[in-house]
């Protein structure tokens, strides 16, 4: 049955890119031998097999789109939707890389193995190789394929609102979740037109447009709960330079500091903030005494150590702290 499909759908393939004028559904039935052979022509009244051969066409169409196939849906003067698929968008250009490209691209689909995009990341490798692309098997080439490279990197993405909010974010959908903040003792829905992941500190953050509060906001994907569902309809705001967006994340993640902040941290206990320290002294009975960056998020990593971290200053820190804390115990 796998040869069959195959069969079939590069024989739909070539049909679309072989027609110079749209191709309805009841012409691809009656040019396609697989189509005639399970639901006749399609030249007689319409029966039982008309709505099996809709539901085949439309699962193959949309296994040629997802390979990659570009298919463009024309609606014909009388009526009739057609279909076909001009050769000029689905030709690329010569692909040439140097060796520091390919091993980029080699190193960057490793990078995806835990995620949806392992598979289309694989294949694009393939791909290359197959064009001649210096991707591995020669001395002195970087070879992703390799189970033992010096280079492992791994993006983790186990949350699972990770593969719904990346759809969303490349096919510019809206969204809604359930977003529970640090000092919340509850979710609440938000509304959302997602616009870049980024990966901070081993945390994955979504940067979009809160339609709610028409503010820019960023949202960190394991304070996610439920489901992400998708919402019709265009974005209402602009969506802006990838830099910018970047920058909002690091700030929203507590990497821009404003000033800074004293903190009693209990002794082998907090290495990522003693990391960030500018100075460290003992306090005695098993304490030290820390001057740290201040800046936005900071109350967050805070509540993490629980009992092992105590604020010294700044009131407003203190405060962030403790409101987050009695939000976390009344649960």
């Amino acid at each position: 049955m796998a040869i069959a499909k195959a069969e079939r759908l590069m024989n739909l393939a070539l049909c679309l890119l072989g027609t110079r004028r749209p191709l309805t559904k009841r012409e691809l039935r009656g040019s396609i031998e697989a189509y005639v052979e399970a639901f006749g022509p399609g030249d007689g009244p319409a029966g039982a097999g008309d709505d099996a051969f809709n539901r085949m066409f439309e699962r193959d169409k949309d296994d040629l789109r997802e390979l990659g196939m570009v298919i463009e849906t024309v609606e014909g003067l009388e009526g009739d939707t057609g279909y076909l698929a001009r050769r000029d968008s689905n030709r690329l250009p010569p692909i040439t890389l140097d060796a520091e490209e390919a091993a980029a691209l080699g190193l960057a689909a490793k990078i995806w193995q835990q995620a949806r995009l392992a598979g289309a990341a694989s294949g694009a490798l393939q791909k290359l190789r197959a064009a001649g692309m210096p991707l591995g098997g020669q001395e002195g080439e970087y070879d992703p394929a390799q189970p033992h490279s010096a280079l492992e990197p791994r993006i983790p993405a186990h949350e699972a609102a990770f593969e719904p909010l990346m759809l969303a974010c490349r096919d510019r959908r809206p969204v809604v979740f359930d977003y529970r903040k640090a000092n919340a003792a509850r979710p609440e829905q938000r509304q959302v037109e997602p616009w870049i992941l980024e990966c901070w500190r081993g945390h994955w953050y979504l940067a979009g447009w809160d339609r709610d509060r028409q503010a820019e906001r960023v949202f960190r994907i394991s304070r996610i709960t439920g489901k992400v569902r998708s919402r019709a309809g265009k974005f209402t705001a602009e969506v802006p330079d990838h830099v910018t967006v970047r920058e909002t994340v690091e700030s929203w993640a507590g990497e821009t500091a404003t000033g800074t902040a004293r903190i009693k941290l209990r002794a082998d206990h907090g290495y990522p903030l003693r990391a960030r320290a500018l100075s460290v002294r003992e306090a005695g009975e098993g304490w030290d005494e820390l001057e740290i960056p201040y800046g936005h998020g900071l109350d967050a990593w805070l509540v993490e150590l629980g009992p092992d971290v105590v604020v010294l200053e700044p009131a407003e820190l203190r405060a962030d702290v403790v409101d987050r804390l009695r939000a976390v115990a009344k649960g």
